[in-house]
């Protein structure tokens, strides 16, 4: 038990890169989380933290520790929940990274929170690449091919990214027939807030044609703000086509240079292989399947 202790004193302070921290969410003093890890080095042999007079930092054995740990405190979690919770209703804390996209990604949200009200969901916003393991998130969700072999995932669903206008604009200004047109428009970017650079609009171009430099009219680091812009007739935008779908039907926003379009995107869930499908992240996860591209 006090090597479990010294385990799970270990994992708190490596999240927390603080002893003093680790013990205020312990619910014990910061000494005693420092003295349970020293045991634990001495026990082991090597040392797992970087110690200064501010912080702590993992070692590279720490860090190799680490990811075995937080395999073990999950398996104690499983192996406790298949004890205990098996006829209960999933409950918990949930901790999950969603992207900046919360016209697709809300209505599915507050249907899982109606439907599962004892589940604490901790939600990050964010489009940065994050590290599933290391930030000890439950699950993501994210676009892409998965590339972390440490993570299972699930697709939920596909989209294209559109070119879109305004009838009132298109009026104005002329329709692009070609994506070289596109320089002599007001062209309305999205920037990626992780590292700002502009996000590419999915055209192909003639055979031997240079790709054309787009003017940016307006640049701004989420595509929720751009479609209001083009709605209003003051560019052209690309976005997602679930987020223009009902703009498009009412006749606000019309699509442009859709033989040139070149895309398709996936949106998959991700969650650490080595976690076990605790019951709130089971029913998570089918739920979001289920509902995210039907809300």
């Amino acid at each position: 038990m006090e090597s479990l202790n010294g385990i799970a004193f270990f994992v708190q302070a490596a999240e927390n890169r603080s002893f003093s921290e680790a013990g205020r969410v312990l619910g014990i003093s910061s000494s005693a989380v420092g003295k349970s890890v020293a045991r634990l080095e001495e026990r082991l042999g090597v040392r797992l933290f970087h110690r200064s007079t501010r912080s702590i930092t993992l070692t590279a054995e720490g860090a190799l520790f680490l990811e075995r740990c937080r395999r073990i405190l999950s398996e104690i979690e499983a192996a406790e929940l298949e004890l205990s919770e098996t006829r209960l209703a999933p409950r918990g804390k949930l901790r999950v990274s969603l992207p900046l996209v919360s016209g697709l990604v809300m209505p599915a949200l507050t249907a899982f929170m109606h439907r599962y009200p004892a589940i604490e969901l901790d939600v990050d916003f964010s489009d940065r690449l994050v590290d599933v393991i290391t930030e000890g998130f439950d699950a993501v969700i994210r676009t892409g091919e998965p590339t972390d072999s440490r993570l299972m995932s699930r697709q939920l669903g596909t989209f294209k990214l559109l070119l879109v206008a305004s009838p009132e604009y298109l009026l104005r200004h002329g329709r692009p027939r070609v994506p070289a047109d596109l320089v002599q428009h007001a062209c309305l970017q999205h920037k990626f807030p992780s590292n700002g650079k502009f996000e590419p609009w999915p055209l192909r171009g003639a055979l031997g044609e240079a790709e054309p430099v787009l003017p940016a009219s307006m640049v701004c680091n989420t595509t929720e703000v751009l479609i209001h812009v083009a709605r209003d007739g003051l560019g052209i935008a690309c976005l997602p086509d679930f987020m223009v779908r009902n703009a498009i039907a009412s006749g606000e926003l019309i699509t442009v240079l859709d033989d040139f379009n070149q895309h398709q995107g996936t949106f998959r869930m991700l969650w650490p292989s080595s976690k076990h499908l605790a019951p709130k992240l089971r029913v998570f996860v089918d739920f979001m399947e289920a509902k995210l591209f039907k809300s």
